[in-house]
């Protein structure tokens, strides 16, 4: 399974905790700038994660209609392993919608 991670300049214990779950392959963007995804989103990803208190608005907006217009499970959360866990949880449903399983308590 793959991830996209928006925002946040350092992943810190993230994709390590990530790969305990299944998600092999992790791509980052910083967030710091729209400009970023310039070169284009990657569209091979499986879901993605927005980490909200690291990213530019308008870079945001971008990810969350590239997500919708691909049926793509998007997350929310803060840059905390704690925060991405629980709100991978919460979304569930969309995951189950998208064919995904991630093997969560």
């Amino acid at each position: 399974m793959s991830a996209l991670i928006v925002g946040g300049d350092h992943l810190g214990c993230i994709p390590r905790e990530l790969d305990k779950i299944g998600v092999n392959e992790i791509r980052h963007l910083t967030g710091r700038s729209g400009q970023k995804i310039r070169d284009g989103i990657p569209e091979t990803m499986d879901f993605v994660i927005v980490l909200y208190d690291f990213v530019n608005h308008n870079l945001a907006h971008k990810i969350k209609n590239f997500a919708e217009n691909n049926g793509m499970p998007i997350v929310y959360a803060k840059r905390s392993w704690s925060s991405i866990y629980q709100k991978l949880k919460d979304g569930r449903m969309q995951f189950q919608k998208a064919g995904l399983r991630l093997p969560l308590n």
